[in-house]
């Protein structure tokens, strides 16, 4: 890896560290209150029990998935994030929250997102996360293509 992307891997897994454990209860709790009114004591700690753990499975995913060489990578930060929702999602289900009517494409693309709550962009999870995401974004583009260029296979311009 390069130095840069090394560093661009750190700042955006520390702070994907600081607000993924506050984004999954407002998930939870966004939809739980879209859909009953009001929020209770029991669901916001079930929420907060969810997602501590699903905020320490996102950062042993990211560091899994992140601390490889860039050409062994098969998951993207976004990717583990929407994974993620997993966790709020499962404390709606057993909430018994339902589930809301989504079309076929999306069931397609997310079978497991069925509150449809998955981020599509670095800011649906927080507003810290867009620099370091595109920063993030272009060091490994660069580093893809520097060795592309370096093994010859793109043209050097």
């Amino acid at each position: 890896m390069s130095t840069t992307y090394e560093s661009a891997t750190r700042d955006l897994i520390a702070v994907i560290e600081t607000v993924v454990e506050p984004w999954l209860v407002r998930l939870a709790e966004g939809v739980f209150v879209s859909r009953t009114g009001s929020t209770n004591e029991d669901f916001r700690r079930a929420a907060e029990a969810a997602a501590r753990e699903g905020a320490a499975w996102t950062l042993a995913k990211l560091h899994e998935a992140l601390e490889v060489d860039v050409d062994e990578q098969r998951l993207n930060p976004l990717q583990v994030l929407r994974e993620a929702v997993r966790f709020p999602t499962r404390v709606l289900l057993s909430a018994r929250i339902p589930t809301p009517q989504r079309d076929e494409y999306d069931e397609k693309i997310n079978p497991d997102d069925v509150y449809g709550i998955g981020p599509a962009h670095w800011n649906d999870i927080d507003e810290s996360l867009t620099e370091p995401g595109i920063i993030w974004g272009a060091a490994k583009a660069s580093t893809v293509l520097q060795r592309r260029r370096a093994e010859g296979k793109l043209d050097p311009r």
